[in-house]
């Protein structure tokens, strides 16, 4: 057994979402989103290098060496399976390791609003799921792949960075893509896939105009494509999209959005009220002639405002989700409110009192 199995069975044991390790510091875990150090002797930088290094195949080792920076996934025998990112800082070399469940949770099991699983069924478009790094964003995704895949009978094309979640074929034919193993980016993926007869696309990350764009064309083409973007709100989405391309595309990427997007799912992740978990949060986006208005009309700063006067379309903002899991007992007011981004807002709803555009209800 690799040194290092030792470390991520002790992760394991105590719950922890992520391993980290820094020269001249203990192994520290992540639990319930607290940082939280093994009470055991500072690693040496030679002594993390003894324990990353065995781990890798030589194609990765080289590839750490030559770049200080790699990207891979490693699995344990009844212990699990752990997404890594390995770097140097300061000349030495660190890792961080996520912990993915060995088994994908339900929509139930994860407290996912019921317009996710309509989201999924759609035959084709665009959806995104956003949020930091940390906010579960994979585990949603492999949620609604995992829905498709027990009620649709498709071809699902998965290409990840690197692969975290295992599927299992069910209704589905399934077919998972990792960077640097099967293919070399995502966008010379993306540019394959549609010769592969997909019916459903997962793009681990959209990180270039040339991926997102080749995205787009494939969810205008029939194809319905989830991918993921590092923000954490719907207009801050959407300045992030329109960032990476240059001014003479923008135009015809708002008309491509307006008639190919389906949603935009920003999370967070807020701690249980027993303190041992945390349960998502959501700011959620529905494309209806609303929405696509704004678009046209350039207006994505006011989006934050229209959608939650859409309940019935699936549409909630931030304040909405943590008001309905306070009320269900998940979550204490008092996180709600240090979650909000209107506490104020959320206060006057806890006392009942509502306001939407159509006055206080």
């Amino acid at each position: 057994m690799p040194e290092i199995d030792k470390l991520f069975e002790v992760c394991s044991k105590h719950g922890a979402s992520d391993l980290h390790l820094k020269a001249d510091n203990p192994p520290v875990l992540r639990v319930t989103g607290t940082m939280r150090a093994l009470d055991t002797p500072p690693l040496s930088a030679q002594d993390i290098e003894k324990l990353i290094y065995p781990i890798l195949s030589p194609p990765d080792l080289e590839k750490f060496k030559e770049t200080g920076d790699l990207d891979t996934a490693y699995a344990i025998p009844r212990i699990g399976r752990f997404r890594l990112n390995i770097f140097r800082q300061r000349g030495k070399a660190g890792l961080v390791a996520r912990r993915v469940n060995p088994t994908i949770p339900s929509f139930q099991e994860l407290n996912l609003p019921k317009v996710l699983s309509k989201i999924a069924m759609h035959k084709q478009g665009l959806a995104l799921v956003c949020g930091i790094t940390g906010s579960g964003k994979s585990t949603t995704l492999a949620a609604m792949i995992e829905h498709i895949n027990t009620h649709r009978r498709c071809h699902i094309v998965t290409i990840e960075d690197p692969i975290e979640y295992m599927y299992d074929d069910k209704k589905a034919l399934i077919n998972q893509r990792e960077i640097g193993l099967d293919v070399e980016s995502f966008s010379v993926a993306l540019r394959a896939v549609v010769r592969q007869d997909p019916d459903v696309i997962l793009i681990g990350e959209m990180r270039d105009a040339e991926t997102f764009g080749t995205a787009l064309t494939a969810a205008e083409t029939g194809h319905l494509v989830f991918g993921t973007l590092h923000s954490s709100t719907v207009p801050q989405t959407f300045g992030r999209i329109f960032d990476i391309f240059p001014n003479d595309e923008r135009d015809a990427l708002r008309q491509g959005l307006m008639f190919n997007l389906i949603s935009i799912i920003c999370q967070k992740l807020a701690p249980t009220v027993d303190g041992k978990g945390r349960v998502p949060i959501h700011e959620i986006l529905v494309m209806n002639p609303t929405i696509q208005k704004l678009l046209q009309e350039g207006k994505e700063k006011k989006m934050g405002d229209v959608i939650r006067n859409y309940p019935d379309d699936g549409m909630c903002d931030f304040n909405q989700s943590l008001f309905r899991i306070a009320e269900e007992g998940k979550i204490t007011k008092k996180t709600a409110l240090k979650m909000s981004h209107n506490p104020e807002q959320l206060k006057m709803n806890f006392k009942g009192i509502f306001i939407s555009d159509r006055g206080i209800v």
